[in-house]
């Protein structure tokens, strides 16, 4: 019989309390811990796979570095399918292959998208603005060309903020899943809406493996919060918490032939300087998929019928 693993059960203490024990245990909590050196991204040993998936369960992330030849899109596309990331997600300034070429884009071609320019960027996680339906649920982020000077990265996995949140007020949790929570209204341009609004709940589970899912930025422009003080209570701890820091966050500043493979953790971009021809070049490649056989619990680390 197949036991399904729910510690997010606002119900189910106990479960909680074992799953939350075993997980601020098992998270890695530097880069080093999380790294894992990949001689063909195209082709995995089973180690190498395996090293990926024993991260991304304890921490719903894994860092890599390739040592061989430059990454390409195709390559990238490989490595995400090793690991059941398979639906593509369209957006607006994705490449027609759906794989997003990242890279400071003159003014003219849109630069108020600040992710293509080399302004920070505030912690969030990617699609917040798509439907339930379309969430990202997985991610692929190889640097091409890093930057001159500046670029890092801060991760932090959502299953670790959800811990702090719950353990500072099991409330903040209930009205961060309701389903009208946040709102990101509509993308218009020039009069056109190219992006309908969308509302959608913070945290959400997955429906056949009960995984905890988070969509969430932290701008606060183009945003609505619903009317409510503890909505207003429960964003203001978590704004809190990721900008004070945890032994849980991770700062990472990419390297050429580095990358993430995760499941949508929260992160953020520090503002960076390109140097004349010399621009930084990242691949990013996301997923309505999650990363196959990570959830993983204290008493079935890394057996596939916690799924569910």
């Amino acid at each position: 019989m197949v036991r399904v693993f729910q510690p997010f059960d606002l119900s189910n203490e106990a479960a909680y309390r074992d799953w939350r024990d075993w997980k601020l245990a098992a998270c890695p909590r530097t880069v080093g811990d999380l790294l894992v050196p990949l001689r063909d991204p195209r082709r995995l040993t089973p180690a190498e796979r395996a090293a990926i998936l024993q991260r991304c369960r304890q921490a719903n992330m894994a860092l890599y570095q390739v040592s061989g030849e430059p990454v390409d899109k195709a390559a990238l596309r490989a490595l995400g399918r090793q690991f059941g990331l398979e639906h593509l997600d369209m957006n607006l300034r994705a490449d027609e292959d759906s794989i997003t070429t990242i890279t400071v884009l003159p003014e003219q071609a849109g630069t108020h998208y600040i992710p293509y320019t080399s302004k920070p960027l505030n912690w969030h996680t990617d699609g917040y603005y798509n439907p339930p339906g379309e969430q990202v649920r997985g991610i692929v982020m190889h640097c091409a060309v890093e930057a001159a000077s500046g670029g890092a990265n801060l991760f932090l996995d959502p299953e670790i903020a959800y811990i702090r949140l719950r353990d500072e007020n099991p409330g903040f949790v209930r009205v961060l899943m309701q389903p009208d929570v946040l709102t990101i209204p509509a993308n218009l341009e020039q009069g056109i809406e190219l992006r309908a609004a969308q509302s959608g709940p913070v945290f959400s589970l997955e429906k056949h493996t009960h995984a905890l899912h988070m969509r969430y930025t932290a701008r606060t422009r183009s945003i609505v919060w619903k009317d409510d003080p503890l909505v207003r209570q429960a964003v203001a701890f978590l704004h809190d918490l990721l900008d004070t820091g945890s032994p849980w966050h991770i700062r990472c500043h990419l390297r050429a032939g580095q990358g993430i493979i995760c499941n949508n953790v929260l992160h953020k971009r520090e503002a960076f300087v390109d140097a004349g021809s010399n621009q930084r070049v990242l691949y990013r490649a996301r997923y309505h998929d999650r990363i196959h056989d990570t959830v993983a619990g204290p008493d079935c680390y890394g057996e596939r019928a916690c799924s569910g």
